[in-house]
């Protein structure tokens, strides 16, 4: 599918492409459990119980110690991340289990059982990568946050995202809220040259026409961005952003940190505008996920939290809670400074 086919794709439609599912469905089912009615100030840490910490790190990560002497920087962490990551987004399902299975068998062949069980190991993790992405489009969720991010009274709102990664999420809210600016920060080049910088031209991203008052598709190059590398913290922006947004990213920041993380949301925020925040979410799909998944993608700390814990993280740090509930995936919040 090349940007002109995607370009004049039809609404409610959905299918997939070699490395992800696309969704132009404008009225999907079950995408988004509110629950935003939560009496936050009632709330307890003994009532609601502390996150779930995934401790299964990478193997990857025990060699570089090893080799190193000392305990992997934060910085590194994230490096081994994004790589490991954007190769999953990079593969061919199909192509890598036909490459997979060949391997398996001169592997049997040499009667080298190491190296076949890397291989069994690998192609497990391919298939669910493939259903997690691709089947269940879990990663991305256009329909949920879709769902998450409707209402915002903002117009051409100006967007900071934090640890942006691909970028995915500003995108979606530049489709829905037509004619802002985003700036995607993160410290790892790679990020910026790969993660983002080879997002696919072909996504259609459902958003709204103001021409016309309905929907219709947008792609990257439709969308006015621009990428800073650099640490969060040394950012020196105003409170100059009508939406402040993570993903992924307050979960892996232990709980003496999470007033910095949080601060790191509210200190770029024009009044009046949104933080938005998601996690993953505390469920035992996700624990399997990182049980089958840890050693090619956890390298730091990481925590699974559901949708009332993120709540309860912002409420204590100075946020109301204008929608809270759970995506496929991930837990969602959009709050403002209270």
């Amino acid at each position: 599918m090349d940007v002109r086919t995607a370009a004049h794709m039809p609404l409610e439609q959905t299918g997939t492409t070699k490395h992800y599912r696309y969704d132009t469905r404008t009225t999907p089912p079950d995408v988004f459990e509110d629950l935003s009615t939560t009496e936050w100030k009632t709330l307890s840490w003994s009532d609601l119980g502390r996150p779930y910490l995934v401790d299964n790190y990478s193997s990857e990560r025990e060699k570089w110690e090893n080799r190193h002497g000392e305990d992997m920087p934060v910085e590194v962490q994230w490096e081994h991340f994004n790589r490991r990551f954007h190769s999953l987004f990079m593969k061919d399902p199909d192509e890598a289990t036909v490459r997979a299975r060949q391997d398996l068998m001169d592997h049997l062949k040499e009667a080298d059982v190491h190296g076949a069980m890397e291989v069994v190991r690998d192609l497990m993790q391919a298939k669910i990568w493939n259903y997690v992405h691709r089947v269940q489009d879990a990663v991305w969720d256009p329909r949920g946050k879709r769902a998450l991010f409707e209402g915002l009274d903002v117009e051409n709102p100006n967007i900071l995202f934090l640890g942006a990664a691909d970028g995915y999420e500003a995108m979606q809210l530049l489709a829905m809220y037509p004619g802002g600016h985003a700036v995607l920060v993160d410290y790892d080049e790679f990020c910026k040259t790969d993660r983002f910088g080879n997002f696919p031209e072909a996504y259609p991203f459902l958003g709204d026409d103001p021409a016309t008052g309905s929907h219709r598709v947008y792609h990257r190059e439709d969308f006015d961005i621009d990428f800073v590398v650099s640490d969060i913290r040394d950012l020196d922006y105003g409170k100059e952003f009508d939406i402040v947004l993570s993903v992924g990213l307050i979960e892996h920041f232990p709980d003496e940190y999470k007033p910095l993380v949080f601060d790191f949301h509210r200190r770029f925020l024009k009044p009046g505008g949104y933080a938005i925040m998601t996690t993953p979410r505390r469920q035992l799909r996700s624990k399997l996920f990182y049980v089958a998944m840890g050693n090619l993608m956890n390298y730091g700390y990481r925590e699974l939290m559901d949708a009332r814990q993120l709540g309860l993280y912002a409420y204590e740090n100075g946020f109301e809670i204008k929608r809270a509930g759970y995506i496929k995936a991930h837990n969602g919040l959009v709050t403002q400074k209270r």
